[in-house]
C-alpha cells in the first residue's frame, strides 16, 4: 500500500477499486461489471477484494447466484456514487467550458413556492437549454444540502448561520398580510383594529417540525406573536388558501402566495397597517458546484428572475 510522508493513504490509493465496486453493486454481478469496465471477472473480483481488505469490512454478501450489498456496503456505495459523480462533474466543467449547460442538476425547493414561482422559471430555462435535466425535490423540511447531493436550493427561512461549504444569494424578504374571503367578512364584520382579529376564526399553519405558527402583529421590535381561536391548523400553505377562500376564517399569508386571489377579489387584505416582513429568500448552493456550467446557469437565471418583496 502506498503511504504519504505522515503514513496516511494517498488520495489516488483511496480511489482504487471504487469504480469496480460501484459497477458490481449497480449490476449485481462481477461478470456484468467486467463487461461494463472491459475487465475480466477475476480483475473485478480482486479489485473489490483488495478494497474490502483495505476497509477491513465486507461490502458484499456473495452467493452463487448474485451479489448483495451488506449494510456497510450500502453506506459506502452512496458515498462512492457521489465521489464519482463529483469527478465526472469536474471533468465536464473542463470539457464543456464555453458550451451550453447540459446534464442532470439536482434542485430542492419549498413546496408551494417551488410549484408557483420556481417551476415556471425552470421550465423556461429547460426550454432554453434542451440538454439540461433538472431533478427537483419539493419539501418544506430541513435537508442537508451537501449530504444529499443538492446542486442548488431555494430557501425561505430565518436561518442565521450557514454551513461553511455553502454559498448563498439574498433574494429579498416576503411581505405577509392578513386576508379573508369577502363572504366571511360579510358574516363576521371587517376588523377595524388589530385586536378585532383575535375574535375571528384563525386558519393557522403547522410547521414541518410540528409547531404551529402564530400570527405576527406589526409593532416595535417585530411586534407580538398571537392569534385568534384556531378554526383549522393546516400543514400546507395552499390548503390554507383553500380554507380561507371557502370562508372558514382569517389567515396571515405571504403576498407572493396569494397574488392571483388578491387580484381576482377572491381574497381581500385586512388591516394593511398590519402588513409585516416575513422570511428572507435565499438561493443556496455548495461552493464546489458553482463552477459547473449547469449550476452557474441555474443560479444566474434564478438570481435574475426570482426576487420577491
Amino acid at each position: 500500500m502506498i503511504k504519504g510522508a505522515a503514513g496516511l493513504m494517498l488520495p489516488s490509493e483511496r480511489l482504487k477499486g471504487i469504480e469496480a465496486f460501484v459497477a458490481a453493486a449497480d449490476l449485481g454481478s462481477f461478470t456484468a461489471a467486467g463487461r461494463r469496465l472491459n475487465l475480466t471477472v477475476s480483475a473485478i473480483s480482486k479489485s473489490v477484494g483488495r478494497l474490502e481488505a483495505r476497509l477491513s469490512c465486507r461490502l458484499f454478501e456473495r452467493t452463487t447466484r448474485a451479489l448483495k450489498l451488506t449494510d456497510a456496503g450500502v453506506a459506502f456505495y452512496g458515498t462512492c456514487v457521489r465521489v464519482l459523480g463529483d469527478l465526472a462533474d469536474a471533468e465536464a466543467v473542463l470539457a464543456s467550458h464555453g458550451t451550453a449547460p447540459a446534464g442532470r442538476i439536482r434542485l430542492d425547493v419549498p413546496v408551494a413556492f417551488g410549484r408557483l414561482r420556481v417551476m415556471p422559471l425552470l421550465l423556461a430555462l429547460a426550454e432554453r437549454y434542451p440538454a439540461l435535466q433538472p431533478q427537483v425535490s419539493f419539501t418544506d423540511r430541513f435537508i442537508d444540502i451537501m449530504e444529499e447531493g443538492v446542486d442548488v436550493a431555494v430557501r425561505i427561512s430565518a436561518t442565521r448561520t450557514w454551513a461553511e461549504g455553502l454559498a448563498r444569494r439574498y433574494m429579498g424578504t416576503e411581505t405577509v398580510i392578513f386576508c379573508a374571503a369577502p363572504a366571511y367578512l360579510a358574516r363576521h364584520g371587517t376588523p377595524a383594529v388589530a385586536d378585532d382579529l383575535l375574535r375571528l376564526d384563525a386558519i393557522l399553519y403547522a410547521r414541518a417540525d410540528g409547531g404551529v405558527s402564530p400570527w405576527r402583529f406589526a409593532g416595535p421590535g417585530g411586534g407580538e406573536l398571537k392569534s385568534g381561536p384556531a378554526r383549522m391548523v393546516l400543514g400546507s400553505a395552499e390548503a390554507q388558501i383553500g380554507a380561507v377562500k371557502a370562508g372558514f376564517g382569517v389567515a396571515q399569508l405571504a403576498t407572493w402566495l396569494i397574488a392571483d386571489e388578491l387580484a381576482s377579489g377572491a381574497l381581500v387584505q385586512i388591516l394593511p397597517d398590519q402588513a409585516t416582513d416575513g422570511l428572507p429568500l435565499h438561493l443556496v448552493w455548495p461552493k464546489s458546484r458553482q463552477l459547473s456550467p449547469k449550476a452557474d446557469a441555474v443560479i444566474g437565471f434564478l438570481g435574475e428572475q426570482l426576487r420577491i418583496d
